[in-house]
Parts: C-alpha cells; sequence; structure tokens
C-alpha cells in the first residue's frame, strides 16, 4: 500500500486510536501527521484553477500568453505571479520559451530517444508526468505512468504535495508490474533526481527525456491528462482529498478496464495491453541502438515496425455520477 493510500486512512476527528497510534500502525511518520498545512486564500485558489484549465486546454500557452487570457477576464494577476503559480503547480508552457519546470543543475539530463520511433507494442515506450486536479479549497497532484502503445495506465498515485516519494512509489509499482524498453519523461528536478535515476538504470531501461520547448515530446500523456479533468475533475468538482482519491480511483479504473478508445479501434486500453498478440516480439525483432558517444543514444529504426494507431479526437463528456463515490 502506498503512503498516499495510507495517509487516506487516517481518522482526524472521531476515532478510538489517537494518531500516535494510527500512525505506528500504518508506518506513517507521526509529526506528518499533526502538521496542519497554511491553508491557500481563495483568491489563490480561484487563479489556480483558472490557469489549470487555461492550461489544459491550450498547454502550449507560457505564463505570458496565461497572464494576458487572466487580464482579458479581469483576473487581477501579473506575469511574475502567473510564473510563481505555475511553478507551485509543477506545470510550464510546451511552447519554447523560458522553463519553470528546471532541473537541477547537478543532475544529468538524458536525450530524447523516441524521434522516428513509434509505438510497436505494449510496454515498448512509457511516459510518466506529474498534473494539478483542483480540489473546491485546494488541490493535489495526480503522477502516472502510461504505455504509450496501449494508453494503459500502468500506475498512478496522488498526493497533497510535490515531494518526490509519490513519483518513487509509482515508479516502483510499475516496475513490479512490467519493465519497459524506454522510459520518457520531461526534465523536471522529480526526474532528473538520482533517485528516480537509479531505479531506472537497475533494471536496464533506456532513458528518455523530453527536448525543451517540443510540443509532441510527450503528447499521449498530455492527452491523458486533458481527458482525466474533461471528464471527471472538472465535473466531480472534488471537495477534499479523500473525495478526490476515491473519486479518481474509480474513473482510472473505468478508463483502463471499460472505456473504449477511439484510437486503438474503440477497444479498451486493458484489451490492448493485456492482448497476448501484441506482447513484445522476440530479441531479434526488438529496436536496436548504437551509442553514437558517451552521452547519446540514437534509435536505428528497423523496416517490420508496426505503424502508430490514429491518435485519439477531443474526448467525448463522461458522466462522473456513475463513476464517483
Amino acid at each position: 500500500m502506498s503512503r498516499g493510500e495510507r495517509v487516506a486512512l487516517v481518522e482526524r476527528e472521531g476515532s478510538e486510536l489517537p494518531l500516535s497510534i494510527q500512525a505506528e500502525l500504518l508506518g506513517l511518520s507521526r509529526s506528518s501527521l499533526y502538521y496542519q498545512p497554511v491553508m491557500p486564500s481563495a483568491e489563490e485558489i480561484a487563479i489556480k484553477h483558472r490557469i489549470d484549465e487555461i492550461y489544459t486546454k491550450y498547454p502550449f500557452y507560457g505564463s505570458r500568453r496565461i497572464a494576458a487570457t487572466l487580464r482579458r477576464e479581469e483576473i487581477l494577476a501579473n506575469r511574475k505571479a502567473v510564473q510563481r503559480h505555475m511553478r507551485e503547480m509543477g506545470i510550464a508552457g510546451i511552447c519554447p520559451g523560458p522553463n519553470l519546470s528546471k532541473h537541477n543543475s547537478e543532475h544529468r539530463i538524458y536525450p530524447y530517444l523516441l524521434n522516428g520511433i513509434v509505438a510497436a507494442y505494449p510496454n515498448q515506450i512509457w511516459g510518466i508526468d506529474i498534473t494539478y486536479i483542483r480540489l473546491r479549497a485546494g488541490w493535489m497532484y495526480l503522477v502516472a505512468v502510461l504505455d504509450w502503445f496501449s494508453r494503459y495506465i500502468v500506475a498512478w498515485e496522488l498526493d497533497q504535495t510535490l515531494e518526490i516519494g509519490f513519483v518513487l512509489d509509482v515508479v516502483e509499482r510499475a516496475l513490479a508490474m512490467a519493465v519497459p524498453d524506454i522510459w520518457n519523461s520531461d526534465q523536471g528536478s522529480h526526474f532528473t533526481s538520482p533517485r528516480y535515476i537509479d531505479r531506472l538504470l537497475a533494471h536496464d531501461v533506456r532513458v528518455s527525456m523530453d527536448g525543451k520547448g517540443r510540443a509532441l515530446d510527450n503528447i499521449f500523456t498530455e492527452r491523458l491528462w486533458r481527458t482525466v479533468k474533461y471528464e471527471n475533475v472538472y465535473l466531480a468538482d472534488y471537495e477534499t482529498p479523500r473525495a478526490a482519491r476515491l473519486g479518481l480511483t474509480s474513473y482510472l479504473e473505468f478508463y483502463d478496464l471499460e472505456r473504449p478508445h477511439q484510437a486503438l479501434g474503440y477497444r479498451t486500453p486493458a484489451e490492448v495491453y493485456f492482448d497476448a498478440d501484441l506482447a513484445r516480439p522476440s530479441p531479434g525483432l526488438r529496436p536496436r541502438f548504437r551509442q553514437e558517444d558517451d552521452s547519446t543514444f540514437r534509435p536505428e529504426l528497423r523496416p517490420d515496425f508496426r505503424p502508430e494507431l490514429r491518435p485519439a479526437d477531443p474526448p467525448e463528456l463522461f458522466d462522473s455520477s456513475r463513476h464517483v463515490n
């Protein structure tokens, strides 16, 4: 059970067990349960929620365009404030320009390995990313690992902070299920951290990172976030972290197991991911790599690769009332 799931089991009011005993039973730090974060102002929450809506619809917007959009709507937030909010939300425009999701200068950056490559079978290419999930009086962060061929969500987690722990939990759960050939991410500090990278390298995974200002490098995960927000988060309007966890658990299970995906010929992601006929081919048919120098790997395509399935159209609205607990 992940830390987020254990925290969700804590009963702060009306429990017969004091917090100290609950913390011990759940393997949690007692001090972390006593800490009560300072609640953000209603104005900050409203601005961040609107930034999230704009960014989800136009992920190529940077801080300048978002600030200009807010001004047109008579929302008082200058560009510096928008930059600060986006940094706290963990988002940055995917157009060329100032990069708000900065990596630690001491961390190693890996090249983007997917130029000219399309996903040809499950567990060939995985992508990982983090997105902002709004609540009525705050927000959470959702991290997910997505199989690019099947669009299957291999693992995911919610947390109320951007600490690296919930990312590492997701990585461990995903690698316990399967090991991909290539694992792609952006260049944010979570994904350049040695604690994250070492886990991938220990499983002989090839690490790939988006280039700066490349709108299409992580397109499948960006589409997943858009779908999750339009079909569930915006409609459900979650009030508490517990409600968000319950609702997203229900929706993401629906997404994997029940929701027909247009790009998959109206099959579900789970049907494609677990289809034995689409399993990883024998080593002789897998993509070969050659090392050009000490830091750059370039893929060498094989003529027998399968073409990529057609990208999905904008999502249809999802009736959250049937799936949100």
